[in-house]
């Protein structure tokens, strides 16, 4: 087994959560290291960047209301500090979401949802069809209602990728490509990753092709923090009760573009069976399935299919757009889809994942709680209730619900 110098934490996962703690941590003085065979090529990268939570608001799910509000807070302040770092957008838009009915049906599961987001002290405006067409000239004349959320916001998750990897390159952040096969572990405490043999070379490899990684290759470090979404329930060198209980769960998204000058929509646009957001510079994106599939990534002509209708009964000019991209993530799954947030296991890890729908919105407080947390030994107030001991007793890997 080689050694590599140690790290003060090294960050499993290379995502927008696992890039933004490692950023986040890095300006606070650590030394970091992030293992991914693929950064911000993962879910990140299949997302559509949409920051709502207000319409993304689901019965038994306050608590996570709480953080997820407190999130979209802070991401005004997190994009520009992220771009000044960076020197590059993030493409961080206001605009709201307008989430419309389609038939008497639509529009009263809408009523319902409209009065759960009242009870929940969200500011909310009922609007009638017209109303609608008004703020949306674009929709189908046969929608019926609506519900607009102006404070829903959105951001391009790939600017996001790529801003998050150069803000950690100019950080000091180090970036190891590979794949963590288990967690070294000496005595109670986890004292580093163990790297699984790979083709690709070092982040200092010359040009040429890369030589391969030795398997067994160790890099110590203080601390671990287990970021690798759906992934992060199969790492080896640790007990299964020592695991996050996190799922893959499949969705499905299209890629559209049209004239950047005739925008199909001004803001985010949604029904009860599909989003459509606007880049804003022609880009659509139209998503996205919910299926328990397990670690399938392919994409089907069904979930095509199904997205396009469900997107053509909101706003028909999608027909004239050309379809540029069809793109597949695995959402990490929790037993209650709320985050795992903090120490966990033996001394020495911290698990941040199971961030399900919620994984872009949720990176600022995530990035700074855990950096705090990596700083200062003590557990953020704001992440407290999202600690890794809620689901002892549920199987690693499983991330099934609970009831």
């Amino acid at each position: 087994m080689t050694h590599q110098p140690s790290a003060d934490a090294v960050v499993v996962g290379g995502g927008v959560i696992g890039l933004g703690i490692a950023w986040r941590a890095a300006l606070a003085g650590m030394a970091v290291t992030v293992v991914d065979d693929a950064p911000g090529r993962g879910a990140s990268w299949a997302a559509a960047g949409m920051l709502a939570p207000v319409t993304e608001v689901h019965y038994g799910e306050r608590p996570l209301l709480q953080l997820n509000l407190a999130a979209a807070a802070r991401w005004p302040g997190f994009a520009a500090e992220l771009e000044e770092a960076s020197g590059q957008p993030v493409g961080y838009r206001p605009g709201g979401t307008l989430a419309v009915a389609r038939d008497a049906d639509d529009n009263a599961a809408l009523e319902d949802l409209y009065q759960f987001q009242l009870r929940c002290g969200l500011e909310v405006e009922r609007l009638r069809s017209r109303e609608c067409r008004q703020l949306e000239p674009g929709l189908a004349p046969s929608i019926r209602g609506g519900v607009l959320a102006s404070g829903d916001h959105q951001v391009d998750n790939r600017a996001l990728v790529e801003a998050l990897l150069a803000a950690c390159s100019r950080a000091g952040v180090r970036m190891v490509p590979g794949r963590v096969a288990e967690l070294a572990v000496t005595g109670d405490r986890v004292t580093g990753v163990v790297l699984a043999g790979t083709g690709h070379g070092g982040e200092d490899a010359g040009p040429g092709p890369a030589p391969s990684r030795p398997a067994g290759e160790a890099l110590a470090a203080g601390t671990v923090v287990l970021a690798a979404g759906c992934w992060s329930g199969g790492i080896g060198g640790l007990a299964a009760e020592a695991l996050p209980p996190v799922r893959p769960v499949k969705g499905q998204l299209l890629y559209l573009r049209g004239p950047a000058d005739q925008p199909l929509c001004q803001g985010n646009v949604r029904g009860l069976e599909v989003y459509v957001v606007p880049r804003g510079d022609g880009r659509v994106v139209v998503g996205a399935t919910v299926e328990e599939q397990g670690f399938d990534t392919r994409v089907t002509a069904g979930a095509v299919h199904e997205l396009l209708r469900a997107a053509l009964e909101l706003l028909p000019d999608v027909a004239e757009l050309e379809l540029t991209e069809t793109v597949v993530g695995l959402r990490p799954g929790s037993p209650d889809n709320a985050p795992m947030l903090g120490p966990t296991g033996p001394e020495g890890l911290v698990v941040a994942t199971g961030h399900y729908r919620n994984g872009i919105l949720l990176t600022p407080v995530t990035a700074d709680a855990i950096a705090e947390l990596l700083a200062t030994g003590k557990v953020p107030e704001m992440i407290a209730p999202f600690g890794p001991a809620r689901f002892a007793g549920v199987p690693a890997g499983s991330g099934r619900r609970v009831s």
